[in-house]
């Protein structure tokens, strides 16, 4: 962990990580699935559909067995759309984010890089001054339905963070700076698969689960955090280890839930987030 470079920019994924949506998720989900008669929605199997855009959609009706098409699917949820009005931030959200935007010497680089669409982004947070003030560049915003994300694959691939990366890189060599190496980059995230795609960058990353789904992967953190939940395009039932044995984080002397090569940070929320240990100096 001494060995890694300090943090230069932060990336951050939106739904269940800045805003609580993933709980309205849920909430649609299962509208939906009570009007077939069926089950409210697990967190076993959201966990393998969160983030992974038409094949997560796929995976959920697989498992709902409900005679609809991802796209049927798509429309129903759309019915539901103004919910997300009702969005609110998760703890720790607000003080990290105007902590990063304007008390870090040197500066840190704030960016988004949403799997959502940018029209759903602003319906779910422009109701939200913490965020609206952090994020304040469209320049480094990537979302789903990006242009420059029409032929890329999503999360756990790591496309949304690479093009991240290029924009954040292409306003640092304007501004005559050195360009980022994907290890000076730490991502937050709440979903499986998007730990795996900061992984796969070659980022660093804090993992901050909904507790519902930190309950399924319970005694399986080592697998999420190390990147390894879907090699090989394969998605085990949470249960059964994906290699080797269960492993949990490994506990460091300041109480952090860690990977074992330092690269990635379970937390519970973000509150007193530990900037000092990612080399970010915060003026007092």
């Amino acid at each position: 962990m001494a060995s890694l470079p300090p943090v230069r920019a932060c990336i951050f994924d939106v739904d269940g990580t800045l805003i609580n949506s993933e709980d309205i998720y849920t909430d649609i989900y299962n509208n939906i699935l009570r009007e077939y008669g069926r089950p409210d929605y697990p967190w076993a199997i959201k966990a393998t559909q969160q983030s992974r855009g038409t094949k997560g959609t796929k995976r959920l009706l697989d498992w709902a067995q409900v005679p609809l098409t991802p796209a049927e699917w798509s429309a129903k949820e759309r019915g539901f759309t103004h919910l997300f009005e009702n969005s609110k931030v998760l703890p720790g959200v607000e003080t990290l984010l105007s902590t990063l935007k304007a008390k870090t010497s040197p500066p840190v680089l704030l960016s988004l890089a949403s799997s959502a669409g940018q029209q759903k982004f602003a319906l779910k947070t422009s109701h939200i001054p913490a965020i609206n003030a952090a994020f304040d560049d469209p320049a480094f915003h990537v979302f789903g339905d990006d242009p420059e994300m029409s032929d890329s694959k999503k999360k756990p691939e790591p496309d949304i963070f690479l093009l991240a990366l290029k924009r954040l890189n292409a306003a640092e060599t304007a501004r005559g700076e050195r360009t980022l190496k994907p290890a000076e980059c730490l991502v937050f995230e709440d979903s499986i698969a998007g730990v795996e795609a900061a992984r796969r960058a070659g980022m660093r990353v804090v993992w901050v689960p909904h507790p519902g789904l930190a309950e399924v992967c319970k005694g399986r953190e080592m697998d999420v955090l190390m990147g390894r939940t879907e090699e090989d395009g394969i998605v085990p039932e949470y249960g059964t280890p994906v290699e080797g044995d269960a492993k949990s984080p490994f506990v460091t002397e300041e109480g952090r839930f860690m990977s074992d090569d330092g690269m990635a940070e379970l937390r519970v929320s973000l509150d007193e987030f530990p900037y000092a240990a990612y080399g970010i100096n915060v003026a007092r």
